[in-house]
């Protein structure tokens, strides 16, 4: 009997922050080359060629039409998410392939997208410090807390941009055990002491 190995799908779209989507993958796909059974993917909306929020031109894995359904799906933040906020054919087809997946991720704007596609309802949440206004505006019903991630059922969310790398850690040890996170940690050499400190 084959070893069933998960699968993530990162969504790609115009104006994504680069930091927000690079960061999980380096997590996932370094966990991957320790022996974790998970295969991660870029899906872009809609064509696979993206230029995102600081100018990183990317070709995603897929393109939307030809996406494969995943276990775990991690929407990105960015300006991009205020366009796509409004894009009605985006949120209904984001929808679908969100439910159709175990567990629905965000990092930093991208909590805005799981809201309009109905995952945050009565959850718990956050978003990029900077974006708590964006994201209340569209998660009425949505408890905003200002955390570096927030776990909330089977939808995980993450503040701004390098936070991705905190949520992808804790889903990677939730999911594989709290060595793998630890060892895939280690070797990505991520133990952040910034040279300025952590503001307040």
């Amino acid at each position: 009997m084959t070893e069933h190995r998960m699968t993530l799908a990162i969504i790609l779209f115009p104006d994504v922050e680069e930091l927000d989507f690079v960061g999980p993958w380096e997590v996932f796909t370094m966990a991957r080359a320790l022996g974790a059974a998970i295969d991660v993917f870029t899906v872009g909306w809609r064509e696979r060629e993206i230029t995102c929020a600081k100018g990183l031109r990317v070709t995603a894995d897929f393109a939307w039409v030809d996406r494969p359904e995943a276990d775990v799906v991690l929407i990105p933040g960015g300006r991009g998410t205020r366009v796509l906020a409004q894009d009605d054919a985006f949120n209904d087809e984001i929808r679908a392939y969100l439910a159709a997946a175990k567990w629905q991720t965000s990092v930093c704007t991208g909590s805005a997208l799981l809201a309009r596609a109905g995952f945050l309802e009565g959850r718990q949440a956050t978003t990029n410090r900077g974006a708590l206004d964006f994201l209340r505006a569209h998660a009425p019903h949505t408890y905003i807390l200002n955390q570096r991630f927030v776990h909330d059922g089977n939808v995980v969310t993450s503040a701004g941009v390098s936070a991705g790398i905190d949520m992808s850690l804790w889903l990677l040890g939730h999911l594989f055990g709290e060595d793998m996170a630890r060892s895939t940690q280690t070797h990505m050499e991520y133990f952040p002491e910034p040279p300025y400190g952590n503001p307040v």
